[in-house]
């Protein structure tokens, strides 16, 4: 698994970190819905980008600055997920190219849609296995569960950037 540089964040031992927002690679974060529609809680990040995978209106704080896309997904293990992956994981690259973007995903309790998506990401982007990108997002985010279908789902989407292009 790669390594990255640590940041303010990632060096506070988890029991002091504030509730909110959890830093899973250097500027990509994991939140809930609350940590989200706060604008305090996004400036002090100074979050560009806000990724919510979750149904409903959700109220991002209006900023012309901040670049924002939902996908409407539902926490139930027979959800689709795999149908959004693609266009979740490429808002994330396009994010993530810019060194300046700081980028917050998140859903209702930042448990198991949000961190599927970053899971996702994980394993398009780095080649991981879907268990090395879910460990790795639990070691970051401890209440991290992807639920069960969204781990089937994450071996899918894996499997289908191995094959060759038909």
């Amino acid at each position: 698994m790669s390594t990255w540089p640590s940041s303010p964040v990632s060096q506070t031992p988890y029991p002091l970190r504030p509730p909110g927002a959890s830093e899973i690679m250097p500027r990509l974060y994991v939140s809930d819905l609350a940590f989200a529609e706060n604008p305090n809680a996004l400036a002090s990040l100074g979050i560009t980008h806000v990724l919510s995978a979750m149904r409903g209106y959700v109220a991002i704080p209006p900023n012309p600055h901040l670049h924002r896309t939902q996908y409407p997904l539902e926490d139930l293990p027979f959800s689709e997920l795999a149908a959004h992956l693609p266009g979740t994981t490429l808002f994330l690259r396009n994010a993530m190219n810019d060194p300046n973007s700081r980028v917050l995903v998140h859903c209702v309790e930042g448990v198991s849609r949000s961190t599927s998506v970053v899971c996702a990401y994980l394993i398009a982007e780095f080649g991981w296995t879907p268990a090395q990108a879910i460990q790795h997002v639990k070691s970051r985010r401890r209440s991290a569960e992807p639920n069960f279908g969204f781990v089937q789902q994450l071996q899918e989407y894996a499997d289908s950037l191995r094959r060759p292009p038909s």
